[in-house]
């Protein structure tokens, strides 16, 4: 009987050692994304509002619009300018071809008309960009301002996410720099996920940092890590800010059975 115990318990911590050595060891990181900030060129209330938080949008969709009141004036303003130097401009032709103009006043009515004709542009331009449209596929992440408020030029109304922008940030020793490459296969766990998500890492840092504070180990708060970034092609399965466990593909195991 004490022989067989022994045989068993050597059993045991032999396919324990196996199931430790076949895990690969992770390196914590989170989910981050680049959002896409969708603001008014100028100044203005919002209007309306064509979108809700958690949306998904197309490119070219509708988002907001802001009070157009301002710019419509500039474009009839600009209107007039320029039916005033398209009569300057069909005098100071007449008056050449039957000269009693000179050419100086029909070179400065052309330039004239042609000043007018850019600043309507320009004014029409403006006006239709108080149409805020989606530039890109992807979901409405959060919205700033609501129907009534009044929006400073440049700070955006609306914030977008497209898919390929998720993106998992983790930190790695200097120790086990060399087992990782661009384009290397990794795979991502988190407590949320179905199963585990194969991404490829994207880049790697050239200059090292202290492990900033989102990494909670008090063991490695002090050690000095290099930045990895690694995208997904299933994006949908994960959610920015999530805490997630990353481990390395064939590339680092490889790596690693060499040295």
């Amino acid at each position: 009987m004490n022989a067989r115990c022994v045989a068993l318990c050597a059993a045991a911590a032999l396919a324990l050692a196996a199931c430790s050595q076949s895990r690969e060891p992770g390196f914590q990181g989170w989910v981050e994304a680049d959002l896409i900030f969708v603001s008014p060129d100028e100044y203005g209330r919002v209007e309306t509002l064509s979108v809700r938080e958690g949306d998904a949008v197309e490119k070219g969709a509708p988002l907001f619009t802001v009070d157009p009141d301002l710019q419509a004036n500039d474009v009839e303003m600009a209107k007039a300018t320029l039916a005033n130097a398209e009569v300057a401009h069909e005098r100071a032709q007449a008056l050449l071809k039957t000269a009693t103009g000179t050419q100086k006043a029909f070179d400065e009515a052309e330039a004239a008309l042609r000043t007018a004709q850019a600043r309507l542009s320009s004014a029409q331009t403006k006006l239709a960009r108080r149409k805020a449209m989606s530039p890109v596929a992807g979901s409405v992440q959060q919205i700033y301002y609501r129907p009534g408020e009044l929006v400073p030029a440049g700070r955006p109304v609306v914030s977008l996410l497209p898919p390929g922008n998720i993106k998992v940030r983790f930190f790695v020793p200097e120790t086990e720099l060399a087992r990782i490459s661009l384009g290397q296969p990794v795979s991502i766990h988190c407590d949320g996920c179905k199963a585990e998500v194969p991404a490829k890492v994207t880049f790697i840092s050239r200059s090292s940092e202290f492990t900033p504070p989102v990494i909670y180990s008090l063991d490695e708060r002090s050690k000095l890590v290099f930045l990895i970034e690694a995208r997904t092609e299933t994006p949908a399965e994960l959610r920015v800010g999530q805490p997630v466990d990353v481990r390395l593909g064939e590339a680092g195991r490889t790596g690693e059975a060499g040295k």
